[in-house]
């Protein structure tokens, strides 16, 4: 991504007509709460699946020939839809298929719904979010605010297996009106005996300046159960992952469940109550992280400068020993965990 999309406002992604689209690891305005705007806005955006070069892998990007795994975080408020059209750069079948949202059968993304892309086919995907609303019985439904994802459903068989070992998922976030914005987000994806399509010591380093507000957004895919813990960083049991006052007796976590399917993410304040580092992430399956599910959180000081010894903590976690050859992702994103090769 250009010095130019980076430097665009999450408020104004957001606030404005055009795709309310956020790439992985972009780096936006200064934190506040979101902007008053419309309910109902429709956002526009183009996403292309396309091969990696120099590999079998498959990922979603927004341009095309630069696909990325993850994909790109796509975000919206309750009340927007989201048209997505996606076009198939690929020989084989593929599609779209997101959590968390409402969609009718021919954007379900699911072969078992005739819903997915022909090979280097452009098709049209629409989801739709609500607000919580009373129903006739009194009760209230829930709205469409969460931390969810989307992934293919049709890439070599019809329940998304080969496309998910691929690479072919991403995060989406629908929030309320109000919510506080991130300076940083980071999408982690636990998937097999991989972090990001990756195992330790090549995992993501996120990195954040002390005191600037992160988001997380963790995501689960594959066979496999997985936990995902974040060291000298913590943040409540909730939607946001923060507490609504100083009386919510929300559990406080700093590990949770990942399974395959799951979601979840949280807000935190780099550094908050113990300074800059590089503070570790990983599976806390014990085989998992001794296998290379682990990577660094760098909390780099308030100016931007590396902090003392986290330049020597990064050399000694990539001098580790880490993962098996088993575990190791090759050229086509498969491994001797995964039960289904690329």
């Amino acid at each position: 991504m250009d010095k130019s999309k980076r430097g665009l406002s999450r408020r104004s992604m957001l606030a404005g007509t055009a795709a309310g689209v956020i790439a992985p690891v972009v780096v936006s305005a200064s934190a506040g709460s979101a902007p008053a705007a419309a309910a109902g806005m429709t956002r526009n955006i183009t996403v292309y699946a396309d091969y990696v070069p120099g590999s079998t892998r498959v990922g979603y990007g927004l341009e095309p020939g630069k696909p990325t795994i993850p994909g790109p975080l796509l975000e919206c408020y309750e009340g927007d839809t989201l048209v997505i059209e996606l076009v198939n750069n690929t020989d084989q079948r593929l599609s779209i298929h997101p959590h968390g949202v409402n969609y009718d059968t021919k954007s379900d993304g699911s072969p078992f719904n005739d819903s997915f892309n022909k090979p280097y086919e452009t098709k049209t995907y629409t989801w739709k979010t609500r607000t919580a609303y009373q129903a006739a019985n009194g009760f209230w439904m829930p709205g469409s605010a969460g931390y969810w994802h989307y992934h293919d459903h049709a890439f070599g068989g019809d329940h998304g297996t080969v496309g998910l070992m691929k690479g072919l998922y991403g995060g989406l976030i629908v929030r309320k009106r109000g919510d506080l914005l991130p300076s940083k987000q980071f999408t982690v994806v636990f998937t097999e005996m991989w972090i990001n399509h990756q195992v330790a010591p090549n995992t993501p380093i996120f990195e954040a300046n002390l005191g600037e507000r992160v988001e997380f957004i963790c995501i689960g895919h594959g066979n496999l159960m997985h936990t995902f813990h974040l060291h000298a960083h913590r943040w409540a049991d909730t939607r946001t992952g923060m507490l609504t006052s100083a009386t919510d007796n929300a559990p406080i976590l700093d590990n949770k469940t990942l399974d395959p399917g799951n979601s979840f993410g949280f807000q935190v304040i780099a550094g908050d109550g113990v300074g800059p580092g590089a503070w570790m992430y990983h599976c806390h399956v014990q085989q998992h992280s001794d296998d290379g599910m682990s990577g660094v959180f760098l909390v780099r000081n308030a100016d931007g400068g590396m902090p003392a010894g986290a330049q020597d903590a990064i050399d000694r976690f990539k001098g580790h020993q880490h993962g098996t050859t088993a575990a190791k992702p090759d050229a086509t994103g498969a491994s001797a965990h995964s039960h289904h090769q690329s």
